[in-house]
């Protein structure tokens, strides 16, 4: 065990600042988590024994479990940031960021299943002073250290080694402030912008208006994800501990075994801030790539609208909920297991093609309620019929499902507008 450096979050600025980085970073967990849940082969014609695609599918539905507990820590930060006066934050930089915009040993990349996989998913979800190594090729990069001083007017970057670390200081930093200024000076958020597990159906979803029920709600992060105060063994880190230990158990009894389609992050049109990226030179492939990041930026439009919400009744916040749900598991779900089965191009033979889950320079916030509806049924309407088209001119099954998800999906906001 290791004493890690304490996080000085002494101000409200520097609580909104390591909130956003902890919202960015239960984001692109869950993406990095989603991208190797993607990449599991499904069919015996990949190769697979019938074992091994069992054990598949029982590790799909162990990742898929716990990508979904990944958005609701992303729900119960947002809470958090509502709650002492900030938005949600749902921003965060594009795959693969190593080394850049979080400390050294933080970086984020898109990674097919596997033991490097699992490797990095262990060492980022690690309990807290708990000694494990990062896969290979996640080398840490040393930078110089800023001049900063104890009595800084903005938010300061702070380092932590594992994401319980990063809710260790926030929580302390919520202590201190309220230590100084009273409850009622830093939960200044109104109550009624909270959202509850009522929405989602996540009983651990709580409001969050007081120092009681905002570290009961980052123990619930940190229980779940590092099992720093509790059992690791049932934590997320405990969870990925169980998938290696069972593939490496398989491997041994078959050194051919190879769970992973050859799964590379590939792109359409390249980011400004991605260096290097493979390029999908397939008219298909780019085409299902398209619809799948056009329905995850409709996803995120979905949940900023949700968690920023105005005048939107009970009913009409459900349907929003409803409709962010089945986005991700109706639509996105489908495309992601469908894009992974297709070539990168002739450029890069052999591999195919794994979501990037690109973030562009857009309008994510939906601020004005009629306006943020009309454009949401008719986004979904749009994706809809390019579903249609593709899959009309290609035969795949899946586009069919998430067309019919989607349309559905449009008519579910209909009666909001």
């Amino acid at each position: 065990m290791s004493a890690e450096v304490p996080i000085r979050a002494d101000s409200r600025e520097e609580l909104v600042y390591l909130l956003s980085q902890a919202s960015e970073l239960e984001h692109g967990l869950m993406c990095e988590y989603l991208f190797a849940m993607f990449s599991l082969k499904r069919q015996a014609k990949e190769g697979p024994s019938a074992d091994q695609l069992e054990a598949a599918g029982r590790w799909d539905r162990m990742i898929s479990g716990v990508a979904a507990q990944e958005m609701l820590h992303l729900a119960l930060v947002s809470n958090l940031l509502t709650a002492v006066g900030a938005v949600p934050h749902f921003e965060r930089p594009n795959f693969p960021q190593q080394a850049k915009y979080y400390p050294p040993g933080v970086q984020l990349a898109l990674v097919p299943f596997g033991e490097r996989a699992l490797r990095h998913f262990m060492y980022l979800e690690r309990p807290e002073g708990f000694e494990l190594a990062d896969a290979d090729g996640f080398r840490v990069v040393q930078a110089a250290a800023p001049i900063t001083g104890d009595d800084a007017v903005v938010p300061v970057e702070e380092d932590y080694a594992t994401v319980g670390h990063l809710y260790r200081g926030i929580e302390q930093g919520l202590e201190r402030l309220v230590q100084r200024h009273g409850e009622q000076r830093v939960f200044v958020g109104p109550p009624d912008a909270q959202i509850t597990g009522t929405f989602f159906r996540w009983n651990e979803l709580i409001p969050v208006t007081d120092l009681a029920s905002a570290k009961l709600a980052i123990e619930t992060i940190v229980e779940q994800g590092e099992g720093a105060r509790g059992d690791w063994r049932n934590a997320h880190f405990g969870r990925f501990h169980r998938i290696l230990e069972e593939f490496l158990e398989l491997k041994s009894k078959d050194p051919a075994f190879e769970p992973a389609r050859p799964v590379v992050p590939a792109y359409v049109r390249p980011p400004a801030d991605v260096a290097d990226p493979v390029l999908i030179s397939e008219p298909t492939t780019a085409r299902v790539a398209d619809l799948f990041n056009g329905t995850y930026e409709v996803l995120l439009q979905l949940l900023l609208r949700f968690f920023v919400h105005s005048d939107e009744t009970a009913e009409e916040l459900t349907m929003l909920a409803d409709a962010a749900k089945n986005a991700m598991f109706g639509v996105l779900k489908p495309i992601g297991y469908l894009l992974t089965s297709l070539p990168v191009g002739p450029g890069d033979p052999g591999k195919v093609a794994g979501p990037t889950f690109d973030f562009y320079r857009t309008a994510y916030l939906l601020p004005h309620r009629h306006a943020a509806w009309v454009v949401l049924h008719e986004r979904l309407t749009g994706l809809a019929e390019a579903c249609a088209t593709v899959a009309a001119e290609t035969g795949h099954e899946a586009l069919d499902t998430a067309e019919g998800n989607l349309r559905s999906l449009a008519g579910l906001l209909a009666p909001g507008i």
